[in-house]
C-alpha cells in the first residue's frame, strides 16, 4: 500500500500532527484494518521528522487501539477498530446540492470550532495559521487551486481549539471536505471577486483568533461558509456542466474507500 504523508511543520507538537495523519487514514479508510503500517524509516522520510517523534505518534495511536504491533513483523492497523465507519450514500454525492450540503456541515462545525481556537490559541497555533494563509496566497499567485492549502489553514484552526473529538470527527469528514473544497475553489478561481472575497473571510477568521474573540470567529466562520455556499449556487450553469461535477466525483471516490 503506497501511502504519501504531508511533511509537518512547527506549530502544533509535532507528535500530534504524525498521529493526527496516521488517524485520519485509518478512519478514511485508506488504511484498513490489517493493513501494515509504512516502515518507520519509510515514515520518518515522508513527515521529515526524527523517529522519536514517529515513535510518539505511534505509541498514542497503540494506546488508543488504532495500531497493534506483532512480533518480529512490524506495526498493523488493529483488526478490531475501537470506531464504526460513518456511512454516507454515494450515488447522492455527485451533484451541485451534495456540495452545498457538505458546505452546510462545514458551517456547523467550523463555526464552533474558530470560537474554541480564539479561546484556546496559542502563539504556536497563531503561526501555523499564519503559515498556512500565507501558504494558500502563493499557491493562488501561482495559478494553483489552494485545496490542500485552504484545508491547512482550517486544519491550524481545529488544532487550536483542542478539542480531540472535534479534530478526529473534521478528520474523517475531511474525505468528502476535501472534494466539496476543490468545487467551491475551481469556482471561485473564475472570478476575481470571489477570489477576494474569500481571502477577506479567511483573513476575518484569522484576525479574530489572533484577538481572543470567540464570538467575532464564530460569526466570521459561520460567514464564510455561508458565503461559500452562495457561491456555489450562483455558479455560472456551464461552470457545473463543463467542471464542477467532474470535481465532485472525488466525493464518491471518498464515500467507496
Amino acid at each position: 500500500m503506497n501511502q504519501h504523508f504531508t511533511p509537518v511543520f512547527s506549530g502544533a507538537r509535532l507528535s500530534d500532527q504524525v498521529a493526527e495523519q496516521l488517524s485520519a487514514e485509518i478512519k478514511q479508510g485508506r488504511l484498513a484494518p490489517g493493513d501494515k503500517l509504512p516502515t518507520e524509516a519509510r515514515l520518518v522520510e515522508q513527515f521529515q521528522v526524527s523517529r522519536t517523534v514517529v515513535r510518539e505518534a505511534v505509541s498514542r495511536l497503540k494506546s488508543l487501539g488504532l495500531l497493534e504491533s506483532r512480533q518480529g513483523s512490524g506495526v498493523f492497523v488493529s483488526a478490531q477498530l475501537p470506531f464504526a465507519p460513518l456511512q454516507f450514500e454515494a450515488r447522492l454525492a455527485a451533484s451541485q446540492e451534495a456540495v452545498v450540503q457538505m458546505v452546510e456541515l462545514r458551517r456547523a462545525l467550523e463555526a464552533e470550532v474558530a470560537a474554541l481556537a480564539a479561546e484556546r490559541r496559542r502563539a504556536s497555533d497563531l503561526r501555523a495559521m499564519a503559515h498556512a494563509v500565507q501558504a494558500l496566497d502563493r499557491a493562488v499567485q501561482a495559478g494553483g487551486d489552494g485545496v490542500a492549502e485552504d484545508v491547512k489553514f482550517h486544519s491550524a484552526i481545529a488544532r487550536a481549539a483542542r478539542n480531540p473529538f472535534l479534530i478526529q470527527t473534521l478528520d474523517y469528514l475531511s474525505q468528502f471536505m476535501h472534494g466539496a473544497t476543490r468545487v467551491t475553489r475551481a469556482n471561485e478561481a473564475r472570478r476575481g471577486d470571489f477570489v477576494e472575497q474569500v481571502r477577506a473571510e479567511h483573513q476575518a477568521i484569522l484576525l479574530a483568533v489572533q484577538a481572543g474573540m470567540p464570538e467575532q470567529a464564530r460569526q466570521a466562520a459561520a460567514a464564510h461558509m455561508g458565503n461559500a455556499i452562495c457561491r456555489i449556487q450562483s455558479a455560472d450553469p456551464a461552470f457545473w456542466l463543463q467542471e464542477g461535477e467532474r470535481l465532485a466525483q472525488a466525493l464518491v471516490k471518498g464515500l467507496r474507500r
